[in-house]
């Protein structure tokens, strides 16, 4: 096995042991890198150099005995919202050309102290706004979709081309790329990691998580970048915990909600048995599965994009008026469309997300956690515009990959996509767990159990 082909838990003990070196592991990465990235275009920019002096300096430091912890020498892919001090943030946007950060966002800044060495910088939908990331190739097949926004971080994940990376997510936009490209991707609970220095999309929905090749990574990451910071209004005090899940997880009692209705109409056969199969998983570990209704369904994506469209023009307000035509079409146009909904339509959106948010918290009362798909379908081809369902309807592709990831952000609770298996094609289906609020520990307590269940994943062939 390559270095680059190891989990971060797996690179952590090894470096740990001082069986594996830094310089050893980010060579290995950005040597993975140079092969894959004309085929996947997950990066972009790769910061060679800087990582390359990061992992000397991580070297000196732990054969001086001053190890920082499992992030420490281990290569990331940050979103290219996120601000790193003297390195662009372009936003994947001919907006933001020249634009260069002055000051770490806390989110790097923290996985900076932890000892996590820069690889580069990772395509986003233009500034988030979509869910295909046009500009980089599913990790499986690269003529299907990334999944978007943090398209490139969830790729660079799957091929090996980072060991683990940050993406954000406003309507889905961790869980949809990583299911699409059969890697992990948790969403954590609003205002549980610090989003200060990282570019809004909805400031009301945005939240900043972990992507990586296991349960167990994900928990290590949030361990690093969670907790609170008064320079993020949204940012939530609350004690710290250690995410990181026991080796052998023992669900006995823990009540998982199986909902119908909303979370399993128009879905992919595939992905439906998929998920039956899951929750008949972590009933054999000892959960006791419990039907649930999801409550006013139908007015989650309205309520999304009644929260979103406004908030994001708003973002975008000055530059929308100088320099409209820098922009891509698709992003152009929600935007200006964000600017026709008016003050009402937008305060009836946030007393309509303060009710949902309270009929959901009367659902998890009566469960841990609630396990459902990702996305309806698998990673679609490049260009195609919707999807059709058996009884005859169709859905454009934003919408689709929207519909079942929208609620966690709607109402903040946190939510983990886990790898659950593949379609008749080879392409990645994702299981999705919902949690209560600052519920993550529990939440990745499920995910590692049922992962374990699953075989050995292999980083994607790239083809």
């Amino acid at each position: 096995m390559q270095p680059y082909e190891l989990s971060l838990a797996a690179a952590a003990a090894e470096i740990r042991e001082r069986r594996l070196s830094p310089v050893e592991l980010v060579d290995s990465v950005l040597g993975r890198i140079d092969r894959v990235e004309p085929r996947l275009g997950a990066y972009v920019a790769v910061t060679a150099e800087q990582a390359r002096d990061a992992a000397r300096e991580a070297e000196r430091e732990i054969a001086g005995g001053r190890y920082r912890g499992p992030l420490h020498g281990v290569p990331v892919g940050l979103k290219d919202l996120i601000d790193v001090a003297g390195t662009p943030t372009t936003a994947s946007s001919r907006v933001r050309d020249g634009h260069r950060a002055a000051e770490d966002s806390t989110v790097a800044a923290r996985l900076r102290a932890a000892g996590a060495v820069l690889a580069g910088k990772t395509h986003t939908h233009e500034f988030a706004y979509g869910l295909t990331t046009p500009q980089t190739g599913n990790a499986w097949d690269r003529g299907r979709v990334a999944g978007g926004s943090s398209g490139g971080s969830a790729v660079a994940v799957a091929a090996g081309a980072a060991t683990f990376a940050l993406g954000t997510d406003t309507g889905g936009s961790i869980r949809v790329p990583a299911a699409l490209n059969g890697v992990v991707g948790l969403k954590p609970t609003y205002g549980l990691v610090p989003r200060h220095g990282v570019t809004s999309l909805s400031w009301s929905l945005d939240h900043v998580g972990p992507i990586t090749r296991t349960v167990e990574d994900a928990a290590l990451v949030l361990d690093a970048i969670a907790g609170h910071d008064p320079r993020d209004p949204a940012s939530v005090a609350v004690p710290t915990v250690d995410h990181r899940p026991e080796r052998e997880p023992d669900l006995t009692g823990v009540r998982v909600g199986v909902p119908d209705g909303y979370y399993l109409d128009h879905v992919d056969e595939a992905v439906a048995v998929a998920v039956h199969g899951a929750v008949a998983q972590l009933e054999a570990l000892g959960a006791r599965p419990v039907a649930v209704e999801i409550p006013m369904a139908r007015y989650l994506v309205p309520t999304l994009w009644g929260l979103t469209a406004p908030e994001a023009a708003a973002y975008h307000a000055r530059t929308l008026r100088t320099v409209p035509e820098l922009y891509q079409a698709d992003v152009r146009v929600l935007l200006e469309a964000g600017e026709l909904i008016g003050a009402g339509d937008y305060l009836r959106a946030q007393r309509a997300r303060t009710m949902i948010r309270e009929a959901w918290a009367r659902v998890l009362a009566q469960v841990e956690v609630i396990a459902a798909p990702t996305v309806p379908t698998t990673a679609v081809r490049a260009g195609q515009e919707s999807v059709s369902w058996p009884d005859g309807t169709t859905e454009s592709v934003p919408e689709a990959y929207v519909r079942l990831s929208a609620p966690a952000n709607v109402t903040g609770v946190p939510a983990l996509s886990v790898p659950a298996g593949r379609d008749a094609a080879g392409l990645p289906i994702g299981l999705q767990l919902l949690g209560r609020p600052f519920g993550e520990r529990t939440l990745l307590r499920v995910g590692h159990a049922y992962e374990r269940t699953r075989p050995a994943r292999a980083l994607a062939p790239v083809v």
